[in-house]
């Protein structure tokens, strides 16, 4: 992986398969206990992980920092398929207001995908990243184009979100902001992370997940806990 770096307008790629949004239409589905054990059974663990490289104290996180049961997800801004899972890790925050932590970490994997991170965690400055991330994510077709990245309309999609731009194009920059994409990048590369989303469950990695055996391995994990 390339080494964080001053970001250039216009460099983004997007990457993995679009899910679609049928698969989540309508909310979660609700599975029994016996679904939601056999879908626990398929987290694997991941031997000799350090819990530092999976949470760092500067990482995004949304839920009580004491919550029971930890959500940790490995994305990029301008992946298709992070685009997708986003209203499954949103209905998982509904579900366990108080249960669950999700923590974000940023696998910058494609060209330009820096710049997308930068604009977040200046938002993050201006207590906007949520409202930010909720909209590069929904409009990412309009920016994350194929061959032809967008990055100004990044901005202006943040700048509707209410950021302030002219701020945020400086506070880019910061060298805590540079440190965050080394960190992770480091983390990305010491956890071997390899694609987006990745997701981590009270440590265990999550392998051949969909969105109805994620919310079931969370829920699986809340009753246990």
């Amino acid at each position: 992986m390339d080494s964080p770096r001053a970001p250039s307008r216009r460099t983004i790629l997007i990457g993995a398969s679009v899910l679609g949004a049928a698969a989540f239409a309508g909310g979660a589905v609700v599975v029994n206990r016996r679904r939601a054990a056999e879908a626990a059974a398929t987290a694997t663990p991941a031997p000799g992980v350090d819990p530092m490289l999976l949470v760092r104290n500067y990482s995004p996180s949304f839920g009580p920092a004491d919550a029971p049961v930890t959500l940790v997800e490995f994305f990029d801004p301008s992946c298709e398929a992070c685009r997708a899972y986003h209203p499954v890790v949103q209905e998982i925050r509904r579900q366990f207001p108080t249960q669950v932590r999700v923590v974000l970490r940023y696998a910058a994997f494609h060209d330009g995908s820096e710049e997308a991170v930068r604009i977040l965690e200046a938002a993050r400055m201006q207590d906007m990243f949520e409202p930010v991330l909720n909209a590069l994510l929904e409009q990412q077709p309009g920016w994350a184009v194929d061959g032809s990245p967008e990055m100004d309309v990044a901005w202006e999609i943040a700048g509707a979100a209410g950021l302030d731009v002219d701020k945020a194009e400086t506070d880019q920059f910061f060298p805590g902001i540079t440190s965050i994409l080394n960190q992770d990048a480091a983390d990305i590369e010491a956890v071997g992370i390899r694609q987006t989303p990745t997701f981590f469950l009270d440590g265990k990695r999550l392998e051949n997940f969909n969105a109805d055996s994620l919310i079931a391995d969370v829920r699986f994990a809340v009753e246990n806990s």
